[in-house]
């Protein structure tokens, strides 16, 4: 046989070798790359590299989801931040193509849109789609509140977030839901146990920390970047209204708990009153809202909503606080227009100022003003017989929505704190027998008003 010459057959693997590195750097680059997202074309004119990345992976999902007729919006707060600012030449502009991408190349890990989850429900399909572009997808459902109640603590699981990944972006894909109080509502992203924890950077998202309650919003559809796209028609009060968008839940299983111990009052007056509270409570929220004037439920309210879900059938009226900042002179003609003649006046602006409203029978509506200090927050209290003035204290706090007795209403954050102040460490416990004036745990005395005012700042009608 003859002897095959070393050279040819070292010529011969080299250049099998370098054909199969070639074809390697060719799967790569025109298929395994494409699957995941990893290289994109250069846009002419614009940025490239990770900023164009960004804009991609958002043009994939605008197209993923119009291909499934989902209507999202935009409410990612960095871009709509930029949109802001050039809002009015956004809305003027025409369709032509943007010499620069601003907004969807801005440096960021994700890219948050919301969707009405009344407006969707085929997501399978959806999923299939997602992955043949290249996507990588998670979904997080927790409980549905709607469903819970006094009677029942359902425990039915609804979807709450999608984030969807491709390349070195990723598209957070927050779900809205309403509620009965004529608000939209988001759940919390907490991720189960078996949930891959490094899929993204869960941290640096904006939603999902806590739920949030928001308007219904008005949406434009405006060109960003050369993308269709829905946003808020005024971003900056999206903005504003994300960064106090906080919502509690009413704690149904501890009120289960409290009436255990103590069985609700069902009598037909307890059931009356509750009633004439409920539509209270919705006619001032509805006033305070069209003036303008952020309120929260105080004292008694408060203190059921928190430990019963409830009005408390043996308080015989309804108590909302407002920092005296957000006064404002209309006050009381509006509340007299909506048919709450006013009651009495305590105190004045810059000091314990108090109004009371008469609603329907006995129920009174009492407004409470709150005056901040360097390390706590108080409210007066004024005796109408003898001039004497009462002060509150209260360490400070911030507001958060909730929903109670089927209206979108505020109460303080730190509620515990809050009711623990008023109340004292046996708050769970009812008291039926209540003196304004020594019962509360944060009362002091704080002097008398000087006679020469009495006739104004103490207002009984």
């Amino acid at each position: 046989m003859q002897k095959i010459n070393k050279n040819v057959v070292l010529a011969l693997l080299s250049l099998t070798s370098l054909v199969f590195l070639l074809f390697q750097l060719y799967y790569y680059k025109f298929y395994l790359s494409q699957k995941n997202g990893a290289v994109f074309p250069k846009l002419r004119g614009r940025q490239s590299g990770q900023d164009s990345t960004r804009w991609h992976v958002v043009r994939k999902f605008l197209g993923l989801i119009s291909s499934h007729n989902i209507p999202v919006y935009l409410i990612d707060p960095l871009i709509l931040g930029l949109v802001d600012k050039d809002i009015e030449r956004i809305r003027g502009s025409s369709d032509g193509p943007s010499p620069e991408c601003k907004y969807f190349c801005a440096p960021r890990d994700f890219t948050t849109f919301a969707l009405l989850d009344k407006t969707w429900k085929h997501e399978v399909g959806l999923f299939r789609t997602a992955e043949k572009m290249g996507f990588q997808w998670l979904k997080i459902i927790n409980k549905d509140p709607r469903l819970d109640g006094m009677d029942d603590l359902s425990g039915v699981e609804i979807p709450l977030h999608y984030i969807f990944k491709l390349a070195s972006h990723a598209i957070h894909l927050v779900v809205f839901y309403e509620r009965s109080g004529n608000y939209l509502w988001h759940g919390p992203l907490r991720l189960k146990q078996h949930m891959d924890r490094k899929f993204v950077s869960f941290r640096k998202l904006h939603f999902g920390r806590y739920p949030g309650a928001y308007e219904k919003p008005e949406l434009l559809l405006v060109s960003i970047d050369d993308l269709k796209v829905q946003i808020p028609k005024n971003p900056s009060s999206f903005l504003e209204e994300m960064s106090h968008s906080r919502f509690l839940e009413c704690r149904y299983r501890e009120a289960r708990a409290f009436f255990q111990l103590y069985p609700d009052d069902a009598s037909l007056d307890a059931v009356e009153f509750r009633k004439k509270a409920k539509s209270l409570l919705h006619l001032a929220a509805l006033t305070l809202n069209n003036l303008g004037v952020k309120f929260w439920l105080s004292s008694g309210t408060c203190l059921g909503w928190y430990r019963q879900c409830n009005v408390i059938p043996h308080s015989k009226d309804v108590d909302l606080g407002v920092f005296i900042r957000d006064y404002k002179a209309d006050i009381i003609p509006a509340f007299q227009k909506a048919g709450l003649p006013l009651k009495h006046k305590f105190g004045k602006v810059e000091d314990s100022l108090e109004l009371s409203f008469q609603g329907e029978g006995d129920v009174k509506l009492d407004i409470f003003f709150f005056y901040e200090e360097d390390d706590h927050i108080w409210n007066g209290g004024t005796q109408a017989k003898s001039g004497k003035k009462f002060k509150y204290l209260f360490p400070k706090f911030t507001l958060c929505w909730t929903e109670f007795v089927e209206v979108r209403v505020h109460v303080p954050c730190e509620t515990l704190q809050y009711i623990e102040a008023n109340y004292g460490p046996d708050w769970k416990v009812p008291v039926k027998t209540w003196d304004w004036k020594s019962s509360p745990s944060n009362v002091q005395y704080n002097g008398v008003w000087p006679v020469d005012e009495w006739d104004d700042v103490i207002q009984i009608y």
